[in-house]
């Protein structure tokens, strides 16, 4: 296979990146613009800004952050949240941001899928898919943040997404996100061994073996990864940030270094650990 991707996933709220478990429960970490400075110096392939309140507002509201980081990061940049028409997608572009992600919106119209990849270009255009497990093993897909049922089984969706021409697809397990537990290898390779275009694998990651798992057996083409590293950059960069996160900080200030069952690295870590395991990657 190619090269396979680490993607550093950054989830902000307002002027601040967050982090919760399951989508939920957010508590601030800091500056995104710290973050993303110091993904783009270690190695990250790329980045992916999450509007985590787009939904609730019906808008994406990152583009100043979007500006500022692709004057200094030239790495792709994928924007999602809150993206909704073709006019959501240019302003998107125009502010510096290389791909687009959209759920809800794909959901709700899914020829909105084709419309945006006619216009911009199938590799422009990413499609999430938030699944969660029902009791009789069928994953389906949520909206907003995994809070809105939609009653849409996930294969058959990410088979419609690709026919419909998106270049890549997003797959989240909902009951993974931030937990640690590992990226849910069935969830994954169900998805990437049912289409064409690159699956990315997102939720779970705790250990280092977590990442070769999501590839050798998970099927992925690229892992998306955000408690591990940020974990990683509060526990030993945390002199790095600027002082002007917002909200409730008490986390921030705990000066607490244990994260339950997520163990922080960093990108170099991760990538070492995938080449030690005869995965290839960017060094």
């Amino acid at each position: 296979m190619e090269n396979c991707r680490i993607i550093a996933r950054l989830d902000i709220k307002g002027p601040n990146l967050v982090k919760g478990i399951h989508l939920e429960g957010l508590r601030v970490l800091g500056k995104p613009e710290d973050y993303a400075k110091y993904y783009y110096e270690n190695g990250a392939d790329e980045l992916f800004y999450q509007d985590v309140v787009a939904s609730l507002y019906e808008r994406n509201s990152l583009q100043d952050i979007i500006s500022t980081t692709a004057k200094k990061s030239f790495i792709p940049l994928t924007v999602a949240g809150g993206i909704r028409s073709i006019s959501d997608i240019r302003d998107v572009l125009r502010a510096g941001g290389d791909k687009v992600c959209i759920n809800t919106a794909a959901i709700r119209t899914p020829q909105f899928i084709r419309e945006a990849a006619l216009k911009f270009g199938s590799s422009t255009i990413v499609v999430a898919i938030e699944a969660i497990k029902q009791t009789d093993g069928k994953y389906f897909a949520f909206v907003d943040n995994g809070r809105e049922v939609t009653g849409i089984e996930v294969l058959s969706w990410a088979k419609k997404v690709e026919e419909l021409g998106a270049g890549e697809i997003v797959i989240t397990s909902v009951d993974r996100e931030g937990t640690g537990e590992g990226y849910d290898i069935e969830l994954t390779k169900m998805v990437a061994s049912s289409v064409t275009i690159p699956v990315i694998a997102h939720g779970g990651p705790g250990q280092m073996s977590h990442f070769a798992e999501g590839v050798t057996a998970g099927k992925a083409d690229a892992l998306a990864v955000a408690s591990v590293i940020h974990y990683d950059f509060i526990a030993n960069r945390r002199s790095d940030m600027t002082d002007r996160t917002e909200g409730n900080v008490s986390f921030l200030k705990s000066g607490r270094t244990q994260f339950g069952k997520i163990s922080p690295a960093s990108l170099q870590e991760i990538k070492k650990s995938m080449l030690a395991a005869g995965i290839s990657c960017r060094p």
